[in-house]
């Protein structure tokens, strides 16, 4: 018996041994492969056309909604600057803009990894888009680094310098547009937080908007401002670019989804609903206030609801939107009447209460019903998403936008006065900018 034990005994541990042995000798099992990433020619067709598409909405939709709210003498003056500034900042955004904002792990600023473009061929993918080239994803946002320095110039038009304008649009491009666009989508600060911005309502509509106020303080006031009446030259031409924005839009939008998908076909249903709903309610609510409904007021309102909508383009459904628009729609009216009145600010074309206003409305509101219970996606974090939680993010996110943005916009305009001086004299400005500061008018005469 304590033979047959022990050979037993024996037997086990020399199949441990063998067992052991085999283990040791096997093959570790195989990593995961690595996703293969290839190039997507859908994908990289849509978003070459949403880039041209946000390239209408600049110029010439931005440049004849402005020329046709400035008086005919200003007229040429506003389509210079934003002409001239889409050219401007989409050269910097190749020379280190697109680098200090999509590389590097930096919590404000990213790193120069990219600079001048280094890095990066034609069979280049980008990192951020996989399926599309990176000189695509490049393009694209040069686009929404120019329009949102252009829109500054609807608050200080009919009074500044042109070459204020151009050292300005460098200084506040460089330590504005640049950090807070990598702090929400470069991996920055607010985007490790999770802020929610699908296509710019803090990166592009807060920054701008709160430059535009401080710059319109800075800048001071028109001649004339509050005792005569400084009508807009032709409203055609503004409705004419009005439309421009909202096809423009679509690219803006819808093109942030990265690919020719499911999410491109919600940005794309929520831009339309969202802006005819804040059409509608802004000449419900002016109706309402002056008795008549105005195509100024139409106008401004579909600009107010595609801004409110932008930040939560594709996190939030089809009513979701709509609830949206209805609400960005009277507060845009508020925004360019009480509002104005009670900061005491000639803001010339409403940048801050249609654009500020309609961003941080938009930004809250996306904290709201981005949730699944209220036609949502959930965000990022669909399992996890609180209402609560998230309008918090939110809002932490627009205060720190606020700030940076009045910060580096004041310390922008002292150095661009210091320089060359904000304001044209008072004889140059009565005369008008086309002639005194560009040598050419509108119209003939």
């Amino acid at each position: 018996m304590k033979k047959l034990l022990a050979s037993f005994v024996i037997g086990l541990g020399l199949l441990g041994a063998s067992a052991l042995a085999l283990a040791q000798s096997a093959p570790a099992p195989a990593p995961a492969p690595a996703p293969i990433h290839l190039l997507d020619s859908g994908d990289t067709a849509w978003m070459l056309t949403s880039t041209l598409l946000v390239v209408l909405m600049v110029i010439p939709g931005l440049a004849l909604f402005y020329g046709g709210l400035a008086r005919a003498k200003n007229m040429l003056s506003v389509l210079v600057q934003v002409f001239v500034i889409f050219a401007l900042i989409t050269l910097l955004w190749a020379v280190y803009g697109y680098s200090l904002a999509f590389s590097g792990k930096g919590e404000f600023f990213g790193g120069f990894d990219n600079l001048f473009l280094k890095g990066i061929a034609p069979e280049t993918l980008s990192s951020l888009l996989p399926t599309i080239p990176e000189y695509v994803f490049v393009a694209f946002q040069s686009t929404f680094a120019a329009i949102t320095v252009a829109l500054i110039v609807g608050s200080f038009a009919e009074r500044i310098k042109f070459s204020a304008v151009l050292i300005f649009s460098v200084l506040w491009f460089t330590f504005s547009y640049i950090p807070v666009a990598h702090m929400v989508w470069g991996g920055g600060l607010l985007g490790k937080d999770g802020a929610l911005d699908f296509a710019g309502g803090t990166v592009v509509h807060i920054n701008a908007g709160v430059a535009a106020l401080v710059g319109a303080y800075m800048v001071g006031k028109r001649i004339g401002f509050g005792k005569e009446a400084l009508t807009p030259h032709s409203l055609t031409l503004t409705m004419v670019g009005a439309s421009l924005l909202w096809v423009g839009w679509f690219g803006f939008n819808a093109g942030s989804a990265g690919a020719a998908n499911g999410v491109a076909g919600l940005a794309f249903i929520n831009t339309i609903l969202a802006t005819g709903a804040a059409t509608l309610a802004w000449l419900v609510a002016e109706s309402l206030h002056k008795g008549k409904a105005s195509m100024l007021g139409a106008a401004s309102g579909a600009v107010a609801g595609l801004v409110c909508i932008t930040p939560a383009a594709g996190f939030v459904g089809p009513m979701g939107s709509i609830a949206m628009g209805l609400v960005a729609g009277p507060l845009g009216v508020w925004g360019v009447g009480g509002l104005k009145r009670m900061l005491g600010a000639d803001d010339a074309f409403d940048v801050f209460g249609v654009h500020g206003v309609g961003g941080i409305v938009g930004a809250l509101l996306t904290g709201v019903f981005a949730s699944q219970s209220l036609g949502g996606t959930g965000g990022l974090t669909p399992e996890t998403f609180s209402v609560g939680a998230q309008v918090w993010i939110q809002l932490k996110g627009v205060l720190i936008t606020v700030l940076w943005s009045a910060v580096v916009a004041f310390v922008a305009y002292k150095i661009a006065d210091l320089l060359v001086g904000l304001r044209v004299s008072e004889e140059a400005e009565r005369e008008g900018l086309d002639i005194t500061s560009h040598g050419e008018t509108a119209y003939t005469r």
